[in-house]
């Protein structure tokens, strides 16, 4: 699975916002310039959380966003899903049906406790907890039961 890049930009975004005083109206020039996320690409992320009533959407010359929950009860999950539908890692786990296999292949039930373990791997992590840092650590993503840990090889020194 590949995350979107959808997916990628609404988490900057929120992380963003969650680094901000409580109830901040950020503009969204601001948060594109900060966060790296392109000005029309945020304006459509930005419907989509605000349809999930994770972020307000004020509009005007002073407009911009606020986030509509504290961070800690906003999880990753949340996020990827309201900008990707529901995790899946094959369509036979989506809809079994369509597989004429599914009730009996040994794979349909590795590619459900995969998505599973996934699921609640992102669930488990909020961005109260993501505030502050640079980059997913192992102290901040619990490891997934029977994984390998989590390095942090795509973190630079000093960050």
């Amino acid at each position: 699975m590949r995350l979107t890049r959808a997916a990628e930009y609404a988490i900057r975004c929120v992380l963003y916002l969650s680094q901000q005083a409580r109830g901040a109206l950020v503009s969204r020039q601001e948060i594109a310039r900060q966060a790296d996320i392109p000005p029309h690409f945020l304006a459509k992320i930005a419907q989509d959380l605000a349809k999930a009533g994770v972020i307000e959407i004020r509009q005007g010359v002073r407009g911009g966003f606020v986030l509509n929950r504290h961070p800690a009860a906003i999880n990753l999950l949340e996020v990827v899903e309201t900008m990707i539908g529901e995790i899946y890692l094959n369509d036979c786990v989506v809809r079994p049906l369509g597989c004429k296999d599914s009730s009996n292949c040994a794979v349909h039930q590795v590619w459900l406790q995969a998505r599973d373990q996934l699921r609640a791997s992102l669930r488990q992590v909020n961005f109260e907890q993501l505030t502050g840092t640079s980059c997913l650590s192992p102290s901040v993503v619990p490891p997934a039961p029977e994984a390998p840990e989590m390095t942090t090889s795509n973190c630079s020194e000093g960050q």
